[in-house]
């Protein structure tokens, strides 16, 4: 949290700071930014928060592929509303009201505007988790070799990866680029990244993740698999972080640079 104070503190002072908390599914960026904007006076919104609808994904997998039903990749992320709210609180004033988007996740919709989350007043900055900001785009060539079983089996030509490599490389680069910080929690690897999301995930249930059951475990190994190709590059140094914290496998923070 003093890191992230740190990076508030280093900002331009005559508006919040636009700052995002980047890692890998499972590396604790979401606890992070909550418990430090609890802590600065800050507003956290996730990423995950402004999914695109449900109809909005369902008409990209007509018109584009169908692998964008799938929350979660970049494409599939409403960047001009996240734009919006992040403006109204900078504008806001300490006794107006922002209300943040949230997204149901187990009926895959976003939420009616009536059952947004308020924020009053003008925070000190805008803290966003998002596993993907700062991620660099692949060169073509290097989009032509599967990652993994769902590329091979649903995206044999490439047609889906190519159209996330361009939402990296357009949108979600112009995105980054407005940010005043990113802070990135580099996983050791992405061999780990399913016990993470397993812990997280045996977490919501209340039970221990010794005792998720297997085909839980199946379905979430599946699920990653739509995150694998950009989370690699990432770990491979393919993000822009102004600040880098190495993790170990106990996501326990080790070297910064940065």
């Amino acid at each position: 949290m003093a890191l992230v104070g740190r990076l508030i503190e280093a900002a331009p002072g005559d508006r919040p700071a636009r700052i995002a908390i980047v890692g890998a599914q499972g590396s604790g960026k979401t606890t992070l930014a909550r418990a430090a904007a609890h802590a600065h006076g800050a507003a956290q919104i996730s990423i995950d928060d402004v999914y695109l609808t449900r109809a909005e994904r369902e008409a990209m997998a007509r018109d584009v592929h169908p692998l964008f039903v799938m929350r979660g990749p970049p494409g599939t992320h409403d960047l001009d509303l996240l734009s919006d709210i992040m403006d109204r609180l900078a504008a806001a004033g300490p006794d107006d009201t922002t209300w943040l988007p949230d997204f149901d996740k187990r009926g895959d919709d976003r939420l009616p505007r009536d059952r947004w989350r308020p924020y009053r007043g003008r925070p000190s900055a805008i803290l966003i988790d998002a596993w993907c900001l700062g991620a660099l785009a692949e060169d073509d060539a290097a989009l032509d070799r599967p990652v993994n079983a769902l590329e091979q089996g649903r995206d044999p030509d490439g047609q889906w990866r190519r159209a996330v490599n361009g939402f990296v490389g357009g949108p979600y680069r112009a995105f980054a680029d407005s940010l005043d910080a990113i802070l990135f929690l580099q996983a050791p690897s992405f061999d780990g990244v399913l016990d993470w999301r397993c812990q997280q995930e045996a977490d919501l249930l209340g039970v221990d993740p010794v005792d998720l059951p297997a085909e839980e475990r199946a379905r979430l190994a599946d699920f990653i698999q739509y995150f694998e190709r950009v989370t690699r590059r990432m770990l491979a140094g393919g993000v822009t972080g102004d600040v880098t914290v190495k993790l170990d496998r106990n996501r326990v923070p080790g070297p910064i640079s940065g």
